[in-house]
C-alpha cells in the first residue's frame, strides 16, 4: 500500500502524514516545485518538470489498486480510478467509478461557462469540517485495503 499525494495545492499533506504514520504506509508528495517534508523514512518527495500535467502524469503512470491518491484533480481522479486506485479529495469527498462520470461533465460544463464570459463563483473555502472528512475517509480507505490485502 502506499499514497501519493498531487501536492501543490493540497491543503491536508500534514493530515495525510498523520494518518500514513499511524497505518505504517508510504507517502510521496508529488509536486513541480520542491515542497519541505517531514523527515521520515516512510515520506518520500518526488519534484517532477513544470511541464503541463507533469505531476498527474507521474502518479497515473504509478497508481494500482493498492494506492491511495490525494487530489482534487477531477481529471487525474479519472485517470486513477481507471487504473484501480483509491481516490480521495482533499475535502474527504472520494472520487468513485460511479461518481466520476458526473464529475468530469460538471467540470467541462463549466469550463464551458468561463469560456463563455460568465462569472462563476469558486468552491467553497476549505473548513475545518473539511479537514474532518478528509481524515475520516483516508482512515477509512486505508483500512480497506489493509482487510483486502
Amino acid at each position: 500500500m502506499r499514497i501519493l499525494v498531487d501536492a501543490d495545492a493540497c491543503p491536508v499533506k500534514d493530515e495525510v502524514y498523520r494518518v500514513a504514520l499511524r497505518h505504517v504506509v508510504p507517502v510521496t508528495i508529488v509536486s513541480n516545485s520542491p515542497i519541505r517534508v517531514p523527515p521520515h523514512e516512510l515520506i518520500g518527495r518526488e519534484v517532477v518538470s513544470d511541464g503541463f500535467d507533469a505531476a498527474d502524469d507521474w502518479i497515473a503512470e504509478r497508481v494500482d489498486a493498492a494506492t491511495v491518491v490525494i487530489t482534487a484533480d477531477i481529471l487525474l481522479a479519472d485517470r486513477c480510478i481507471k487504473a484501480g486506485g483509491t481516490v480521495i479529495a482533499p475535502n474527504g469527498k472520494p472520487f468513485t467509478a460511479a461518481s466520476i462520470g458526473s464529475a468530469v461533465a460538471v467540470r467541462a460544463i463549466m469550463a464551458d461557462l468561463r469560456a463563455g464570459g460568465d462569472q462563476l463563483g469558486g468552491p467553497a473555502p476549505f473548513s475545518k469540517t473539511d479537514r474532518s472528512r478528509f481524515l475520516q475517509a483516508l482512515d477509512e480507505a486505508l483500512v480497506r485495503l489493509k482487510r483486502r490485502a
